[in-house]
């Protein structure tokens, strides 16, 4: 029989998006900016003060943990001011009551200041920084409204962080384009120095009536897993251990058995939300649509709106949705469906397939003797980085 798992188990998670979608730049593939249609009669999509308040309060005294991690997200989050940071983190200190209180922020890195990377050292923020490797891969899609690229701005970003000290992760989007140059992709992170990467594969669709089309920009799904295939030979060399990659860290961990550290390759979801700038809270940062509207933090708390049966069932319809297919599949448990927003192919009968899949059976199996043999290596408690010298000798 299958354990039963409280979902007051997990930590309650709810990252906030102070101007809501919007943001400086308007980068081809955002999957956000289109949300701001959803507020039409918002003059202006900042959070108040009074929301602010509520909201940390409210959130610290929801955690089941003894800490509460908050993530602010935009748009970008760095189009309010150092002034309202300052106010939150005096709040967070007001509310605390003995609790520890972690943030993170992410951010495309145009905005950065001398003055704000020093806040965000003084106060331990994780940065996230979002940035598609070198120039040419970069400024194919990132850019202003006026067209002009962000390469160079983000790069100085970059720096201020690394000058001041700032600890940081890189988000980097692998898209139809760089999708075609792996090694050119991640060599480009170990020639600035970043040591813990996240490969996110861009997968949109555009609505079109009735029916859909695969946005132009959608990494196609075969292509994905010869990437991860290539990067992961190319980290194989000399790299575990010194350069995270979060894909191959979290499907280690599944290889393991233990809870991965990312959401789309866990079992189930759901206990990550978010909170839009007036307080409309959803069931996930990537299902901000008015089906999944889980209430306002005005009428509804918190825990109310993440432990709500519709919460807890999308949670677990990641997993009980899955085709037969999927069921039966050799690699299940390294992926578990991967992300829900991305299942939408037929298998015969059976919908609910992940688009990614080919991609990630793809890896799973070029990745799997070398899982096996870290997965051995951390039984014994010795360091998974002597695969390096074990694939060297295949």
């Amino acid at each position: 029989m299958e354990k039963t798992v409280s979902p007051f188990a997990a930590p309650v998670y709810v990252m906030l998006k102070p101007v809501g979608a919007t943001c400086n730049l308007a980068c081809d593939y955002c999957y956000y900016l289109g949300k701001s249609r959803y507020y039409p009669e918002a003059k202006n999509a900042l959070m108040s003060m009074e929301l602010l308040e509520r909201f940390i309060s409210e959130y610290i005294e929801s955690q089941t943990m003894p800490c509460a991690m908050f993530t602010w997200h935009g748009g970008e989050a760095l189009m309010r001011p150092l002034s309202f940071y300052q106010s939150a983190l005096a709040l967070q200190k007001r509310y605390a009551g003995g609790m520890q209180i972690d943030n993170c922020i992410q951010t495309n890195g145009t905005l950065l200041t001398d003055e704000w990377c020093r806040f965000l050292k003084d106060n331990n923020f994780l940065v996230g920084i979002s940035i598609d490797g070198p120039q040419e891969f970069h400024d194919e899609y990132r850019r202003n409204r006026h067209g002009q690229p962000s390469f160079y701005k983000v790069m100085k970003g970059l720096e201020l962080l690394k000058k001041h000290g700032v600890e940081y992760n890189a988000m980097a989007v692998v898209n139809d384009y760089n999708v075609d140059y792996p090694l050119e992709f991640y060599n480009f992170f170990k020639q600035i120095e970043c040591r813990y990467i996240q490969f996110t594969p861009i997968v949109e669709r555009i609505v079109e009536g009735d029916t859909y089309r695969l946005a132009s920009f959608t990494v196609d799904s075969v292509k994905w897993g010869e990437f991860l295939c290539a990067v992961f030979d190319e980290w194989l060399k000399a790299d575990v251990g010194t350069y995270f990659v979060q894909l191959f860290d979290a499907t280690l961990a599944n290889w393991m058995g233990v809870q991965p550290g990312i959401c789309t390759l866990a079992r189930t979801c759901g206990h990550a939300g978010v909170m839009e700038f007036n307080g409309d809270v959803y069931a996930c940062d990537h299902f901000v649509y008015p089906e999944y509207k889980r209430g306002n933090i005005y009428t509804k708390t918190i825990t109310e709106m993440m432990y709500c049966p519709e919460q807890i069932r999308f949670g677990k319809d990641k997993f009980d949705k899955l085709p037969p297919c999927c069921l039966n599949c050799e690699y299940l448990f390294a992926c578990n469906g991967e992300c829900p927003k991305n299942r939408f192919i037929s298998d015969g009968d059976a919908p609910g397939l992940n688009y990614l899949c080919p991609g990630y059976k793809r890896f799973f199996a070029h990745a799997a003797p070398c899982m096996d043999f870290m997965k051995q290596e951390l039984l014994a408690q010795r360091p998974a980085a002597n695969v390096m010298q074990w694939a060297a000798g295949r």
